[in-house]
């Protein structure tokens, strides 16, 4: 078997996590989904021959009828696709952590920049305060064709017609939906991978030192959070 480095296999891994079927229809033995789940055992299998043991095992007991729980091994099934993308970005990469000093704003965009240009699919974006000034400095940085979810609290008067503008101009898919009990800031990208923002984005060490620090091992349940959040916010058209 020709050795695969840790990258091209992480990036193999997300693919696979983008285009997903639903965990609810896994066990339906489409191509699309036999497909899907050979590609899943093979990279598995790269990552980790123990694992891939499991893996498998799953893959069978998905198909197994009614004697077995389908929904518990399409869980199990992406719970390992998550583990092995955590570990793969561990081993390669490492998690982000940028500490930016007080008043170095360009550095704390360009961080920022980095994290807003790596979506391919889709931003859900976290922040209490935003105005017109975040829509030109950050969501001019996202490619038009990645969705962007705002949720937000404060600002909103500025907000939204800068939001407005750049629909027309670019092409733009950008919501925004608001809720009061906001405070925390956070930009999760693709839903796999998240990072927090101890500043406001808009702000960043303009006021004090912040930090830019990625999610790992809360990553779901901090999404989680966060998008029940959204499902309840107030959207603004």
């Amino acid at each position: 078997m020709q050795p695969i480095d840790d990258s091209t296999l992480l990036a193999e891994i997300e693919d696979l996590l983008r285009n997903a079927p639903s965990q609810a229809g896994m066990h339906e033995s489409t191509p699309e989904n036999l497909a899907w789940l050979g590609r899943g055992a093979a990279l598995v299998k790269r990552w980790d021959s123990t694992k891939a043991i499991v893996f498998d095992s799953e893959v069978r007991q998905l198909h197994a009828g009614r004697a077995f729980n389908p929904a518990s091994a399409a869980a199990n099934i992406l719970t390992t696709l998550h583990q092995a993308r955590h570990d793969l970005r561990l081993r390669s990469v490492g998690p982000l952590s940028v500490a930016v000093s007080h008043g170095s704003v360009f550095d704390y965009f360009d961080e920022v920049r980095k994290v807003l240009q790596s979506a391919q699919q889709q931003l859900f974006i976290v922040d209490p305060y935003t105005d017109s000034d975040f829509v030109s400095r950050y969501l001019t940085q996202v490619p038009p064709h990645v969705r962007v979810r705002l949720l937000t609290r404060k600002g909103l008067a500025s907000l939204l017609p800068a939001v407005e503008l750049l629909r027309q101009q670019a092409g733009s898919v950008v919501e925004v939906r608001s809720v009061l009990s906001l405070h925390d800031r956070y930009i999760f990208v693709d839903a796999l991978t998240g990072f927090q923002s101890g500043a406001s984005l808009k702000d960043g060490p303009k006021n004090a030192p912040t930090l830019l620090a990625e999610i790992t091992d809360a990553l779901p349940a901090v999404l989680q959070t966060y998008e029940a959040m959204w499902s309840s916010a107030t959207p603004h058209p």
